[in-house]
This record gives C-alpha cells, structure tokens and sequence, in this order.
C-alpha cells in the first residue's frame, strides 16, 4: 500500500494523519520524559535532608535541604503533579534515613518507603496552593506557618510504633546546636522542627517570588530572634549534683556461644571498675541471654561483681521468662545480694524486627530478611528504679528513646537520670549507631535530665541535662568499660511541664485553614453552566420559502 501517493485528497489526508501521530508521539515522549525527570528530582531532593542526620552530621544543611523540594512541588503544573512531588520526595527521605535497614528487611524497606512518603502528599499541594505561581505576601506568610505544620503532620503520623516510630524526625538532626536544644526545652523536637521547616520555606520563597522577599527575609528574622528569646530565657532545671555512671560495651563477639562470650567480657570489664567510686555500672541491651531465675549461676556471678565494684549493675535480659510466655527484653537492677525485684520490660517493640505486625499474613518476611521469628512480649507500664543512695533512674530500651513521650513521662514521675540500653550491632557500619546515640542527647534537653546511652557495640554516650555531650563517647570500634560524672538536675523543664504543645498548634493552623478554604469556597459566587446553544425564533416572515416584507 502506497501511503505517499494516491488521490490528491487520499494523499493528504494520510498526510495529516501521520504528522498528527509524529505531533502526538512528540508530544508524549516529552512528557514521559517530564515525568521521569520530575520523579527522580523529588526522589533525590526528599533525600536531601538525610545529610543533617548522623554520621555525615551536616546540622547546618537542615536550613536548606528542603528548599529543592519546595521549588520542585510549587512549580508543579497541576495539583496531581504537585502531589506526586510530595509522595516520591517523602519516599526519598523514609528511604534515606532508613536506608540501613536494607540488609535486615530488603523489600519491606521499599515497601515501607512508598507507603509512609504518601504522608508528604498534603504538604506537596499545599506548597503548590500557597507558593506556586505569582504568590501575594498573605499567602507567603501563611505559607511560613501552614507548611511546617504539614510537615508536623506527616512526622506525628508516622512516629506511631506501628509505623516505625519517630526515627529521623527533622527536629532531631539538631542535637548539637545548643540554641536548638535549648528550643527543644520548651517545645520538645516538634518545635525545632517546626522552625526548621519555617526557615526552609522562607529561603525557598526568597529564592523563587520576587514579591515575597520582604515577608521572607521577615520570617527567617523572626526566627532568629524567637531562637534568641528562647536561648535568654527558657527556663532551665538548676544542676545539684553528679551522678558517677558507668558504661560497659563489650564489642563486636564472633564464633558460636557469643551469648556467653559476651558475658564473659561484660564480666572482665566490669571488674576493671573496682575501687573507681561509680554509682551505678549499666549493661547494653541483651547483655544476658538467660532469664536469671532459671540461671542463677548467671545471677550470682552479677552479685558478685556488683559487691567488687561497689555498686549496683544494670543488665538487660533477652529471654523467656520462668514466671510468665514469651520472650521479653527486660532491664533489671542487680546489687550485692542478687536481683532487687526492679526491673522494666520493654513496651514499644520493632516492627518486624522484634515482632512481626500481622504476622498470618505478613509471616513470610522471615524467609527474605532478618525478621523476628518469634514475637517479644510487650511490658504493661514504665518503671522508675531506685538504686542505692536514693538515684533514681529512668530505663528505656533501645528503640524506646526515640518517643518524647516516653522519656517525659518517667522525668514526671521522678526520675533523676534517663538510661537507654540498645544493640545496634546488625547495623555496626551504617549510620545508625551514631545517629541513634545522638537522640539521647535531644531526649536529655527536653526533659533537663541526664541521658546515658549503654550499648553492646557503640555509639555510648552521656549528656547532660541541657544536651550536652558528657566525656568522649566509646565507638564502635571500641570494648571498654567507661565512667561518665553526669551532672544531675532538679527542676523542670518547658516541656515536661507543657507537653507536645507544638503538635497541637500545628493540627490548629490546618484546622483553621480548612475553615478558611471552606468559607471561601461558600462566598464564592457559583459559576454558571452554559446551556445548550438554540437559535433564536424567527418570525413568520423569516422563514424559509415566504418572501419578507
């Protein structure tokens, strides 16, 4: 079949035809393209404030880490495009910050990404609805206080356990800047994510709207300033005191029986604390494979060096227990005579990592990762123990000390010092111990208490009660039994008193825009739908086949 020649008119109606097709296929291959460039853009500039976190610790790259995902969302053509900017940039980041676990989990890591970064989705349209186009100086100043608290949003939704806890929360990147922590005594994390958040949106404007410089430049002002106020007068708890903490990590323990080979080295390191005047010797998470009522062998070898040393010793029990089923993660106190009775089973467990959500349908994600074959039993309330000399200590474990709420509710009910026991070997070299180390510094300035952080393989530390880095911390790299003086406080701070106030300010703004929006949308007059065109009635003298006059 000839498609050049032919009639004149067969010939150019295939003509058109094609360059129609040749115009079409142009036309998508343009957009899939668009598409695919955009996509990788939001997937790359979600990524970005990964940077700020632990071990990289680029603190300073929080203020503008942000900024190409704003410009991206807000030069969006339509609001569909505008949320998918929103959702591939928030699977970015959940990927980046928790890229670590990619070993453990494999494809529940992308899983969880896609299905979290939906979070991101209201932020990405509102940052099209408030900046995008030729924006006024209202909608940029409502921008500076809207998008931080989408942000909030997506940050409160998924710190629930279930989804993975509060791991990576933005606020948390600033646990070395003493003005953030600061900020962190009266509005806890929340806060400093918010005006981390704000400054991003005020570059952001700064840089795309002409119009917006002034409200901008204004906003980033404004925040300094509140950061200064806060830094003058926050109130602060008064330092009374130190408490002569010690930590055992015994390191990284290869071969068969490393149960007992670790405590064989927690064993050896402990001893070396004789005569060094502590108060109390803390042991990393699962420092004890066996419940103590079952191995009191195990037990009595702990009375034993607790009556060398001179102090109580906090160990962390991973084993099922003789009086009740299961598998808990315990910290339990042990002095000269053996176990006092206190002890805390932890609550908050890992998804997949120490239970499995839904494990009858989700059951296979042991054949492909490092999934927990059995699930841990979950403790009934947190617990404040009492150790010798009246120092009363606040336990967490591990995964534990990354919720506020937690850590703020046993400074309530009396705790002089916050202690967290974890075990980050299976990530010995990513990001993850020193990132999980930094919160204990972040937990320390919201609550005004010391944190000390214990673990098996490193990063332990200790802070003190303003966030402040006590001693020099034992890495992963390092097997050594460490003694911390960390200055103890009383009093209390902002935000033990107040709570999450932030995170309800936050829920009150988008409250109060979609009322706005609403209103707006009933005040607008409402758009008249065009009829089918009919022509005009003609008279009798005009219609067809009678003569006019």
């Amino acid at each position: 079949m000839d498609f050049t020649g032919g009639s004149p008119a067969g010939g150019s109606r295939g003509g058109d035809a094609r360059l129609r097709d040749t115009r079409n296929g142009a036309f998508w291959q343009r957009g899939l393209a668009s598409r695919w460039w955009r996509g990788g853009a939001a997937l790359l500039s979600g990524a970005l404030p990964a940077l700020a976190f632990p071990a990289p610790s680029w603190w300073w790259f929080a203020y503008v880490a942000l900024v190409p995902w704003t410009l991206l969302a807000r030069s969006a053509p339509t609001a569909r495009r505008a949320a998918c900017d929103g959702w591939l940039g928030g699977v970015g980041f959940m990927l980046a910050v928790h890229h670590w676990l990619l070993p453990s989990l494999h494809v529940f890591t992308l899983v969880i990404g896609v299905l979290l970064g939906l979070l991101w989705v209201p932020w990405g349209l509102l940052v099209r609805h408030l900046l995008g186009g030729r924006p006024s100086a209202g909608r940029v100043v409502a921008a500076l206080v809207v998008l931080p608290s989408a942000w909030l949003l997506a940050e409160l939704v998924r710190s629930w356990e279930g989804l993975g806890g509060p791991w990576g929360l933005l606020g948390s990147s600033q646990w070395q800047v003493e003005p953030a922590l600061r900020v962190a005594s009266v509005g806890g994390v929340w806060l400093v994510s918010l005006l981390v958040v704000g400054v991003n949106t005020a570059v952001a404007a700064l840089v795309a709207v002409d119009r917006a410089r002034i409200p901008a430049a204004a906003g980033i002002v404004v925040t300094a300033l509140a950061v200064g106020s806060v830094w003058a007068w926050a109130p602060q708890p008064e330092r009374s005191g130190a408490a002569r903490i010690a930590v055992v990590q015994p390191g990284v323990i290869d071969g068969v029986g490393g149960a007992g080979k670790r405590f064989d080295r927690e064993e050896a390191l402990t001893r070396t604390l004789a005569g060094r005047g502590v108060d109390l010797v803390v042991w990393g998470e699962s420092s004890v494979g066996h419940d103590l009522v079952d191995r009191p062998d195990l037990a009595d070898r702990i009375a034993r060096l607790s009556r060398d040393v001179g102090a109580q010793i906090l160990v962390n029990v991973d084993a099922r227990r003789s009086d009740k089923p299961g598998i808990f993660k315990s910290a339990i106190l042990v002095g000269p005579e053996g176990p006092t009775g206190d002890r805390y089973d932890k609550m908050r467990l890992v998804p997949f990592g120490e239970y499995i959500p839904a494990r009858g349908l989700l059951g296979w994600a042991t054949s492909v990762g490092k999934a927990a074959g059995e699930d841990r039993r979950r403790g009934t309330s947190p617990e404040v123990l009492t150790v010798a000399d009246g120092l009363r200590v606040g336990p967490l474990v591990c995964f534990e000390s990354a919720f506020p709420d937690m850590s703020r509710h046993l400074t309530r009910e009396g705790a002089d010092l916050l202690l967290a026991q974890s075990a980050t070997s299976t990530f010995q070299d990513s990001w993850a111990p020193e990132q999980h180390a930094s919160l204990a510094a972040v937990r320390a300035a919201e609550n005004g208490r010391p944190m000390a952080h214990a673990t098996l393989t490193g990063v332990s530390a200790v802070y003190g009660p303003a966030g402040d880095r006590v001693g020099a911390p034992l890495g992963t790299d390092a097997s050594s039994a460490a003694v911390f003086d960390a200055p103890l406080a009383d009093g209390s701070t902002l935000y033990v008193r107040l709570g999450d106030w932030p995170v309800y300010a936050a829920l009150a703004v988008l409250a109060a825009l979609c009322a706005a929006e609403g209103l707006r949308s009933l005040r607008r007059p409402a758009r008249r739908i065009p009829g089918p065109a009919v022509p005009p009635a003609r008279r009798a003298h005009e219609l067809p086949g009678r003569p006019g006059r």
